[in-house]
């Protein structure tokens, strides 16, 4: 009995001490917490919860920053002409309804919205020392009158010192005479006599002096029904580029 007795006392006591280590522990934590509390308030600034929630509700509502839109350059180049050169773009036609297009300096010289291009080779003239846009018209190559004449005198006529933009629209070469011919090439041409019927075609030409020689100047692409981008005609074609200015 009294070994009994013994076994029940020095159990009660140890779990007192189990208790009270408990307690301990539990203060020691609480206060642990608390401190802990105390140091995160103090080294947080004072700032009201809706300041808070405006901060944080603000950084998804900033605007994204995006690269500004590249500036659009004279003739739709991707890049400006240098100083003291011209800037020029010329488009063939497209099939029935993608008119040519000849653009000096940024204005618009044959085109839709000018009205002035048509079926046939279409022509622009330019004084290379001033800039100045001296004539444009259109001559049908399929039917009609005789045009092929009437357009050698026109680029016959132009004076000296003269770009000639040149860009065709559906065909410009089923009533090509050998004298357009003769005076195209005149002025630089390398694929006039290669015109088929259809063909695509660009050319900027110079009269009374040289262009450099790295200057995009003539393309062609002719009619082929496998290759075809419209039915029964090539896909448009250009050239474009920057011509040093000619001196005063």
């Amino acid at each position: 009995m009294l070994g009994l007795r013994g076994d029940r006392n020095e159990a009660a006591e140890e779990g007192v001490w189990s208790g009270t280590l408990k307690a301990v522990f539990f203060i020691f934590a609480s206060l642990c917490a608390w401190y802990s509390g105390y140091l995160l308030a103090e080294l947080i600034p004072d700032v009201p919860l809706s300041s808070a929630v405006y901060s944080i509700r603000s950084i998804s509502e900033r605007p994204v920053l995006r690269a500004p839109a590249p500036k659009r350059q004279k003739c739709d180049h991707w890049t400006p002409c240098p100083p003291n050169t011209y800037a020029y773009r010329l488009l063939s036609g497209g099939g029935r309804d993608k008119y040519a297009k000849i653009c000096f300096e940024d204005d618009v010289l044959i085109g839709e919205k000018t009205g002035n291009v048509a079926r046939g080779i279409n022509i622009a003239i330019v004084n290379y020392v001033t800039g100045k846009v001296l004539a444009a018209q259109y001559f049908d190559m399929y039917e009609g009158a005789d045009n092929s004449g009437p357009m050698t005198n026109f680029i016959q006529s132009a004076p000296s010192k003269s770009l000639l933009f040149m860009v065709t629209h559906d065909d410009g070469s089923s009533r090509l005479k050998e004298d357009a011919k003769k005076a195209i090439e005149a002025l630089g041409s390398k694929e006039i006599r290669n015109m088929r019927f259809r063909s695509s075609w660009v050319f900027l030409g110079a009269k009374g002096f040289e262009l450099p020689a790295g200057i995009q100047r003539e393309k062609v692409n002719h009619s082929d029904n496998a290759k075809n981008r419209y039915s029964g005609w090539p896909a448009e074609i250009q050239v474009e580029g920057c011509i040093p200015k000619g001196p005063s």
